[in-house]
């Protein structure tokens, strides 16, 4: 990758400069190339019209998206999952398969949610077939991803099924506190409340893509706890990402406009962090952000007080230390040293994504 995010210290400063560019965009087209055709079977065993939708959504059928159609990168934790446990790649393709499709619904239910009409530069699913056909599709990727991995010819399919349960009720309940937060003043929301959001929200799916490839395999479980640790933070500066995008990345890219997340009320960390720095541009941005959506008029306000504050490179710092955390649970694994630099490969080329 030669795009790099235009702050200058980069995002996850944990992360050593000069990740293998090649190497990381290799492993998202092995990730892709695994999980493509066990996600196309899933999505055939759908009711035809749901299919539809779901083909749709993942932008195989219809015209193109502007941004593209989103890196696989839970499928490329689940195969560096299997490599870590030295297990066969073919449970990669099942791993990654079933947190894709999870991924998936999160997406079709997120949009509907939030009320966005368009994704990557076409009209999200919901609005091109309405609410109740993107609800029920949303539905039956559940259940596929469940049944994919509870059907898996694997060991450690049991285990695996209940990995991922858990980790879909913890997505839900990360997903229900992002929705309460947004009815709550900027000021009433600590740090450490949202990272317990981002955890569940993101760093949960996450967390089960690097691990459910280990469990699959029966790996032990200090290598499995490890693995699934050092997801859920990757997780987490993930979503703190995420955050940074919305505000100061290209909508062009992105697929979603600059600002969205501030009219609606999102309370994302960098809003956190400016409410709670105890300045005077803090104070007014956290008067400015209450429980009430924002009125678009205050948006290039509520910018330059974020900027005042120093908002987004304080968020980076956060991100920075989960990284780091991310990074030490991989050392703590003990793992094979070429698979420790793909992790680092994979890590490195995700900070420097601007979509």
């Amino acid at each position: 990758m030669t795009d790099t995010l235009p702050h200058d210290a980069g995002l996850w400063r944990g992360v050593e400069s000069g990740a293998d560019d090649e190497e990381f965009l290799g492993l998202l087209r092995a990730g892709t190339a695994l999980v493509e055709p066990v996600l196309r079977e899933a999505v055939g065993r759908l009711h035809v019209s749901l299919a539809s939708v779901c083909r749709y959504h993942l932008g195989w059928d219809g015209a193109p998206s502007v941004a593209g159609t989103g890196k696989r990168v839970r499928p490329v934790l689940a195969l560096l999952s299997v490599r870590s446990a030295g297990a066969p790649e073919r449970f990669a393709a099942v791993a990654g398969t079933a947190v894709e499709l999870v991924h998936q619904l999160s997406l079709l239910h997120d949009d509907i949610m939030d009320g966005d009409t368009e994704r990557r530069g076409r009209p999200t699913a919901w609005a091109h077939f309405g609410t109740g056909a993107a609800v029920l599709t949303g539905d039956a990727l559940v259940v596929q991803a469940v049944a994919t991995i509870f059907h898996a010819r694997a060991p450690g399919a049991s285990a695996a099924t209940e990995e991922l349960i858990g980790a879909v009720e913890q997505m839900v309940a990360g997903q229900a506190e992002d929705l309460a937060l947004e009815h709550r003043s900027a000021h009433e929301v600590s740090v450490p409340r949202y990272v317990g959001m981002a955890r569940g929200k993101t760093g949960a799916l996450f967390g089960c893509a690097a691990a459910l490839g280990a469990v699959l395999a029966e790996a032990s479980p200090p290598v499995v706890r490890a693995l699934r640790a050092a997801g859920s933070d990757l997780g987490v500066a993930f979503q703190i990402l995420d955050d940074v995008l919305g505000l100061w990345g290209d909508g062009a890219l992105t697929g979603k406009p600059v600002g969205t997340d501030l009219v609606r009320g999102k309370k994302t960390l960098p809003l956190v962090l400016a409410a709670g720095s105890d300045t005077a541009d803090g104070r007014r941005l956290a008067a400015l952000l209450g429980p009430a959506p924002l009125p678009p008029a205050l948006v290039p306000e509520v910018m330059g007080l974020l900027d005042a504050t120093r908002s987004r490179e304080r968020a980076e710092e956060v991100a920075a230390r989960h990284v780091a955390s991310a990074m030490a649970a991989l050392d703590a694994a003990e793992l094979p040293t070429d698979v420790r630099q793909q992790w680092h490969s994979l890590i490195g080329g995700l900070s420097q994504r601007r979509s």
